[in-house]
C-alpha cells in the first residue's frame, strides 16, 4: 500500500494525531483510577495481594569475589536483588534462581556447569509470553579478545552466555551484567526484544564498578521513578544508576572508571541513554507485575493490558528506526500501530466497565 506525499499526508497524520489522542486519553484514565504502587518514597498499600506473577522468571549468577570485601559487598546486592523481587515485583519464589560462591539455602554454586543447567532448565520452563531477568553480580575479565564472567573453577564467555540465552523463547529477556569489563557482552547478547544493561563500555573499564550498588538501590526506592507513574522501568533504574556513579565520582574528585551502556534495539552497540535507537523497550520495560494488579487478578483482562504493552514497545520500536525507513513506509506503520492500540485501550476500557463480560 501506498501513499502520495502531497495529497495524503495530511489525512494519514490527523488520523494518527486522532488515533494517538484516544490512546493516550485511555491510558491517562487507568492511571487515574488505578494508584502508583510507591508514592512519596514509600511503598502504597495494595488493596488485595494478588498470587505471586508465574510469568516472570529471574536468574542472579553471583561470581567468584576474590576477596572478603568484595564477597560480603557481592552477597548484600544478591540479597537485596532477591528480596524485591520475590517481595513488592511479584515474582514467585520458586522461578527465582540463584547462583552463587558460596550457596545458602535455596541456593546453588555458581560453576560453569550449574550455570548452564540453569539456563537449559529456562529453555525448558520458560513459555512463549512470559518475560526472563538475567543478573550478572561479580567480577568479569577481558583479554582483548574474549569477554568473560568469572565464575568459581572455569569462566564462562559472553559468546557461551549468547548460546545459552537465545533458545530460551520468552517474550522479553533483559540481562543485567553489573561486573567490570561488561561492556563487551553487549554485541554476543544484542539481539531484536531484549534488552542488555552492563556496567561498563568496555573490557577496558576493568575496576570494580559503583553502578551495580545504584542500579539496585533504583529497584527500592521511589526516586527512581522520573515519570511518577509508581513504577520503575528498566530504563529508569539505569539512568538512576549512571547518575548516581557519576555523581559519586564527580564529589570525590575522581576521574570515572566506569560508563555503563544501555542496548535495547538489537544492533549489538550500547550508548549511556536514550539515543540512537536505544531506550524505547527498556522505558517500557519493568520487573513489577501491573497490569496483573490493573486486572484485578482477571487473567482477561490482564492479558490485554499485557498486549497493550506489548504494542506500546512495537511503537517504541518502530520510532527508533524511523531514520532507516521511507516517511511513507514509517507513517503508514504508525498509523496502523496506533489505531490498534487505539481500539485495544477501548477494549480494556470497556472490559473495566462490564467486569470482564463483553
Amino acid at each position: 500500500m501506498s501513499f502520495s506525499i502531497t495529497k495524503e499526508r495530511p489525512v494519514i497524520g490527523a488520523m494518527c494525531i486522532v488515533a494517538l489522542a484516544m490512546a493516550l486519553a485511555v491510558t491517562l484514565a487507568v492511571m487515574l483510577v488505578i494508584p502508583p504502587v510507591m508514592v512519596a518514597g514509600q511503598e502504597r498499600p495494595r488493596a488485595a495481594a494478588l498470587p505471586p506473577d508465574r510469568d516472570k522468571h529471574a536468574l542472579i549468577i553471583g561470581g567468584i569475589s576474590g576477596e572478603e570485601d568484595y564477597a560480603k559487598r557481592f552477597g548484600e546486592w544478591k540479597e537485596r536483588l532477591r528480596a524485591q523481587l520475590a517481595g513488592r515485583l511479584g515474582f514467585a519464589e520458586d522461578q527465582i534462581t540463584v547462583l552463587t560462591e558460596k550457596p545458602g539455602p535455596n541456593e546453588t554454586r555458581s560453576s560453569a556447569e550449574e550455570v548452564r543447567q540453569a539456563l537449559v532448565r529456562l529453555r525448558n520452563s520458560v513459555r512463549p509470553g512470559q518475560q526472563l531477568f538475567i543478573f550478572l553480580i561479580g567480577h568479569g575479565s577481558f583479554d582483548g579478545k574474549v569477554a568473560r564472567f568469572n565464575l568459581p573453577g572455569p569462566d564462562m564467555t559472553a559468546e557461551e552466555y549468547a548460546a545459552l540465552i537465545d533458545p530460551i523463547p520468552s517474550s522479553r529477556t533483559v540481562v543485567v551484567n553489573l561486573s567490570s569489563a561488561s561492556g563487551e557482552f553487549i554485541k554476543p547478547l544484542s539481539r531484536g526484544g531484549r534488552i542488555i544493561v552492563t556496567a561498563t563500555r568496555s573490557g577496558m573499564e576493568q575496576n570494580a564498578p559503583k553502578f551495580a550498588e545504584h542500579f539496585i538501590r533504583a529497584l527500592e526506592t521511589a526516586e527512581a521513578d522520573l515519570d511518577k507513574n509508581g513504577r520503575i522501568s528498566i530504563l529508569e533504574a539505569f539512568r538512576y544508576g549512571t547518575r548516581l556513579t557519576a555523581t559519586l565520582y564527580e564529589q570525590s574528585g575522581r576521574l570515572a572508571t566506569e560508563h555503563a551502556l544501555l542496548d535495547d534495539n538489537g544492533d549489538g552497540v550500547g550508548h549511556g541513554g536514550e539515543e540512537a535507537g536505544d531506550g524505547g523497550l527498556a522505558n517500557l520495560t519493568y520487573l513489577d507485575s501491573l497490569p496483573r494488579q490493573q486486572a484485578g487478578g482477571d487473567p482477561a483482562l490482564a492479558a490485554l493490558y499485557e498486549e497493550r504493552m506489548r504494542m506500546e514497545g512495537a511503537i517504541e520500536q518502530l520510532r527508533s528506526r524511523k531514520a532507516g525507513m521511507k516517511p511513507e513506509e514509517y507513517q503508514a506503520s504508525l498509523e496502523t500501530m496506533l489505531i490498534d492500540l487505539a481500539r485495544l485501550s477501548r477494549s480494556i476500557r470497556t472490559s473495566r466497565k462490564t467486569g470482564g463480560k463483553q
